[in-house]
């Protein structure tokens, strides 16, 4: 668990080798846990991949973009309308 306090600022960066790195950390930590931790494990690894394919394809999280004061492009308008979109 402490391991993924530590991976978390790396999931929730807006770069994609931050991202890439995240995904790789997750992954690792997967392999390497006990049968009983791997379901939870499984489960982070899916949040870091939901994370990345995010960042790869906008540069960026669109949820952010109204506190954050960026505009949102029609595409993240469209994205950010379906559910599930949003962390």
């Amino acid at each position: 668990v402490e391991q993924v306090f530590l991976y978390l600022p790396l999931e929730h960066a807006e770069d994609a080798e931050r991202q890439t790195q995240c995904v790789s950390l997750m992954a690792s930590m997967l392999e390497r846990a006990p049968d009983d931790f791997k379901p939870l494990c499984e489960d982070w690894l899916d949040y870091a991949h939901r994370h990345k394919v995010i960042i790869d394809r906008f540069g960026r999280f669109p949820h952010r973009n109204d506190i954050l004061g960026r505009a949102s492009t029609q595409e993240e308008v469209e994205f950010l309308s379906k559910p599930g979109s949003g962390f």
